[in-house]
């Protein structure tokens, strides 16, 4: 009996303390002024592949992912502009970002180029070859637009002149690979981070100006200036940097100018609302709000100023790659690798800390497995099919004079759209190009088993080979990056010990009978 008034006292107490940490929460939104809710607007779902990147302009979305394509969206509906999604790239695309004006959109991706688009026609404006053709890993422009940066795999930092679309400067930082960019809101200093874990500054002549060494155990995973500059008493210039790693932190940094060479850097807060590696952050355009994703499958915002934890999110089935908020409305996108990108509201009321129901405005065309034969195995009967169950009867006849089959269908670009089957409308090569996109991942959306598909091309391997790293590749696909991209691992971006390519047979038999049994 006194055991079990004993228990009953813990548990009225354990209430109490919870009710009293409730309401000392409340006090401080109150006085912090961050009183708001969040609540999922709408979940859209054009990729076939893993979300890497996701940023806004100021009527824009874009995203891009390892399926190879980027896609806008209007921020008016979310709806996909006709142009989209871009295709350019030969391999995943590992980040995305707006010109400041918003005109143009850089994406960067494994096959070791930055590719400028127009945002007004969704066409190809420049292709930027990183130096040392290594992989590029991440972009940013300057907020001043006289710059772009991007970093590559193997430790390279490139920065071009974005009025002349040239070469600046470039620097190095070698046995790393640089994961994390971000300008200071001056334009004149800008801060890299690696693989290796650390936090570099640099001017526009590629000067070293600051090394934070082991910012994160084991890696940085993204950095972001807020927006503003600020100033302290004495008069030097200050900004606020988020970093992130795979420690599972989110570190808020003061970084003081104290003259044109003299960079310090201080660490303001520590903040630890997710369990696993926080994969990405973002500031508010007004610097009030911090967002971040984690490998724990949660999104978290925070007060920036004081670090506080406003509200975790639970929409996305599998790790946040991507967060960003909107520079003109109170709304920020996640991405995930479950495909996905949530796009959410911040809405001033109560506060509010539920759960929040999913809601999809976006439900996205299923791929109809109308021929049980691979694509590439189709007759022209076969694509003609699949063209009418498309809904693109209106490119049928083009289709049909030039005698296209399934191998043919999948070779096609934007490009031989218009020069061979001479389709004039930029909207619909647009959306003959998204079908196509969407029925070479169809493998994936259909059960493929991830091991039979090549981690390069994302699809069904016909001659897998086994390189040094130790991961299946199809032949074509390992040699070509090989030859071109400088022997590294595409799966770790370490070196390469050796070229030798040994055939899988095992796997390749397990592909046939797969294949086969569909």
């Amino acid at each position: 009996m006194f055991i079990r008034c004993f228990q009953i006292s813990r548990c009225l107490a354990d209430v109490q303390m919870y009710c009293r940490c409730k309401r000392l929460q409340r006090e401080r939104e109150r006085e912090t002024g961050a009183v708001e809710m969040v609540s999922l607007m709408c979940t859209l779902q054009t990729h076939r592949d893993d979300v890497n990147c996701c940023v806004f302009s100021g009527s824009l979305l874009a995203t891009c992912s390892a399926d190879k394509s980027i896609c806008v969206f209007s921020t008016g509906d979310f709806s996909e502009m006709a142009f989209s999604p871009l295709s350019g790239h030969g391999y995943g695309v590992h980040c995305c970002c707006f010109s400041p004006c918003g005109r143009y959109l850089a994406s960067c991706s494994t096959d070791a180029t930055t590719v400028l688009w127009d945002m007004d026609t969704g066409e190809i404006e420049a292709v930027l070859e990183h130096p040392g053709r290594s992989p590029v890993r991440v972009c940013a422009f300057s907020p001043d637009s006289s710059y772009l940066m991007s970093g590559g795999s193997d430790g390279t930092t490139a920065l071009w002149d974005f009025t002349s679309r040239t070469l600046h400067k470039s620097g190095s930082v070698s046995d790393t690979s640089i994961v994390a960019c971000s300008f200071t809101p001056c334009s004149q200093l800008f801060i890299t981070g690696s693989s290796y874990g650390d936090l570099r500054l640099w001017d526009l002549n590629m000067n070293h100006l600051h090394a934070e060494k082991n910012a994160h155990d084991l890696g940085v995973s993204c950095c972001q200036f807020a927006p503003q500059t600020m100033k302290d008493a004495d008069g030097c210039v200050q900004f606020r940097l988020a970093s992130c790693g795979q420690d599972s932190l989110l570190k808020i940094w003061i970084v003081f100018r104290v003259s044109t060479a003299d960079v310090k850097m201080k660490l303001a807060h520590t903040l630890t609302g997710q369990s696993a590696p926080v994969l990405s952050c973002a500031y508010s355009a007004d610097g009030q709000m911090l967002v971040s994703g984690s490998v724990d499958k949660t999104v978290t915002v925070y007060q920036a100023n004081e670090g506080v934890l406003l509200y975790t999110l639970n929409q996305h089935d599998r790790y946040v790659t991507a967060c960003a908020f909107s520079p003109t409305a109170a709304i920020i996108a996640t991405g995930s690798m479950d495909k996905t990108v949530n796009i959410w509201r911040v809405e001033d009321g109560a506060s509010a800390h539920d759960d929040i129901a999913s809601v999809s405005s976006n439900e996205g065309s299923s791929i109809r497995a109308h021929c049980r034969r691979m694509v590439s195995e189709w007759s022209e009967e076969d694509v003609l099919s699949w063209l009418r169950e498309e809904g693109l009867e209106a490119v049928m006849d083009a289709f049909r004079s030039n005698n296209m089959d399934g191998e043919e269908l999948l070779s096609l670009t934007k490009e031989t759209l218009s020069s061979d089957l001479h389709i004039e409308s930029l909207g619909v090569r647009s959306k003959v190009m998204k079908k196509i996109e969407e029925l070479k991942m169809s493998s994936v959306c259909n059960g493929t088993p991830d091991e039979y598909l090549c981690p390069i091309t994302r699809d069904i391997m016909r001659d897998p080979v086994i390189a040094a790293d130790g991961y299946s590749y199809e032949r074509e696909a390992i040699e070509s990056w090989i030859n071109t991209k400088n022997r590294t691992s595409p799966m770790t971006n370490l070196p390469l010990q050796t070229t030798l390519l040994t055939p899988n047979r095992t796997l390749k038999m397990a592909i046939c009978r797969w294949t086969t049994n569909q």
